[in-house]
């Protein structure tokens, strides 16, 4: 190989032999390394600094960075290794790993490998004296760093920068899926735990004493035992409870002090008795829909709590006195007096987000014998009104309208649209004017006709309409 003013590269092997500017080949290697040096063909007319010549030629063939890496080491003059390790950094620095790679092996050590003993030697003195390739540090050893494959500091700093702006952006929303994910398995599991513990009890009305008396400076004492009652000698009995808790108490099976509604609201006191969870389960008189009037007296009794062996926490609200199904065809009946027990669950206790539809759910029983057990949860918002009877001029019906919102949820049952009613507080955005409610419920009335049944938000009234093609609000439901 000639001087600084001569070719980079030399045409042909026995060329680069005798000027000590070529690896030790072996028989794979060969062919590789003529069609290198035939780019030495093309560049004996490439002078001083016309890199950018050289780049565009190497970049039209594809090189093993390994052999690149041999040739810029074995030539006779740190000048001309440094000129060609700059007009072959592009290509390198793509092939940083196998550079990496060949490292490894010839040096036989990971990581920032040591070349210093592995490199070939070259003439670096006028004298010929052998020194070895890159070794100008006077015995410190030459890294794949000092290739100029490494990253900058600024380059570091940038790409952290953009894995923290990432992180960022998408770690609360996996964490939100994996929390939805276990709060959907944990309300699965408990419904059917709850199922099995009602279906299994021999009763469910009757338990606790519930009484008012009035001494004779008409002061009224009450005593009122029948949730925690319940939940000692009916729930206990089928269900694993940890801990029970009195009505003033709540807090201490885990119950939280504040929830936020599904409307997004917040209930400044979590309710202790019926008529904190919903004032219209307690003593309506007078409730008139197609020409009935319905009056009842509903006690208002305290709640109680427990905690289950799986962690969860449960206030509980007991009706002593519900009322079986009628399963006549009746044309209107009153939610409240069906409703033998509500429960609202936390699934995780104080720990938050203490939200309806997130780690905040109920489940509602209606009916002391065949008792129906029923845990909607309902979606944010109200679906577009429509008819409960499908339509042969292609309007949809209710059903398909919750199906076509989400499909997940479904239309909730007459039972299902009663929990509603009675948790109305802690969903938080039900329509509570006049405003009734299509449900999937279906019955036959007095003149064979097959009619629908119909929820009140505002009374807890639900009565038939014959008009199962009219238009109405819907609130769909998912189902545990």
């Amino acid at each position: 190989m000639q001087g600084g003013g001569g070719p980079l590269l030399t045409g042909t092997i026995e060329e680069s032999k005798a000027y000590n500017c070529h690896p030790e080949l072996d028989a794979e290697s060969v062919p590789q390394y003529e069609q290198v040096s035939n780019i030495g063909q093309t560049l004996k007319s490439v002078q001083g600094d016309k890199i950018s010549s050289l780049r565009a030629v190497v970049d039209r063939v594809a090189i093993q960075s390994t052999l690149v890496l041999r040739l810029a080491f074995s030539c006779s003059t740190r000048g001309k290794r440094a000129y060609v390790l700059s007009a072959l950094r592009t290509p390198l620095a793509h092939a940083n790993a196998n550079a990496r790679a060949c490292a490894k092996e010839r040096a036989g050590k990971a990581g920032l490998i040591t070349l210093r003993q592995n490199l070939p030697t070259y003439r670096g003195s006028a004298s010929g004296t052998p020194r070895r390739a890159l070794d100008s540090t006077q015995g410190k050893p030459c890294s794949v760093a000092l290739l100029g494959l490494a990253f900058t500091m600024a380059e570091i700093l940038l790409s952290l920068t953009i894995i923290g702006v990432v992180a960022a952006i998408t770690l609360p929303s996996l964490t939100g899926n994996i929390n939805e994910r276990t709060w959907n398995t944990q309300r699965k599991a408990l419904y059917a735990r709850f199922s099995q513990a009602i279906a299994l009890m021999p009763a469910i009305n009757g338990y606790g004493t519930y009484s008012e008396d009035t001494d004779s400076a008409g002061s009224t004492s009450v005593t009122d035992t029948v949730a925690e009652t319940f939940v000692t000698g009916g729930l206990s009995k089928v269900l694993k409870i940890n801990n029970i808790c009195s009505y003033d108490k709540l807090s201490d099976c885990g119950l939280p002090d504040k929830i936020t509604t599904l409307a997004g609201s917040t209930l400044d006191a979590f309710p202790d008795t019926f008529g904190e969870l919903n004032s219209q389960l307690v003593d309506i008189t007078s409730m008139t829909y197609c020409g009935v009037t319905y009056s009842y007296n509903q006690y208002d009794t305290k709640a109680a709590a427990f905690e289950t062996a799986n962690g969860e926490s449960i206030a509980v609200y007991y009706n002593p006195l519900c009322q079986p199904d009628l399963k006549s065809n009746i044309a209107w009946d009153a939610t409240q007096v069906r409703l033998c027990a509500n429960f609202i669950y936390d699934l995780n206790g104080k720990k938050g987000p203490n939200t309806y539809g997130k780690d905040i759910g109920t489940i509602s029983v209606f009916y002391p014998t065949d008792s129906v057990v029923v845990a909607p949860l309902a979606y944010a918002r109200d679906a577009a009104s429509a008819p409960q009877k499908p339509s042969s001029d292609g309007t949809l019906s209710a059903a398909e309208v919750c199906t076509q919102q989400d499909s997940q949820y479904r239309l909730p049952n007459k039972d299902e649209a009663a929990a509603l009613f009675v948790n109305k507080n802690i969903i938080g955005n039900l329509a509570t004017s006049s405003t009734w409610y299509w449900t999937s419920g279906t019955a036959i009335d007095a003149s064979g006709r097959t009619v629908g049944w119909m929820q009140s938000m505002l009374s807890g009234a639900r009565l038939y309409r014959a008009e199962r093609n009219a238009a109405a609000p819907i609130r769909c439901v998912k189902r545990d």
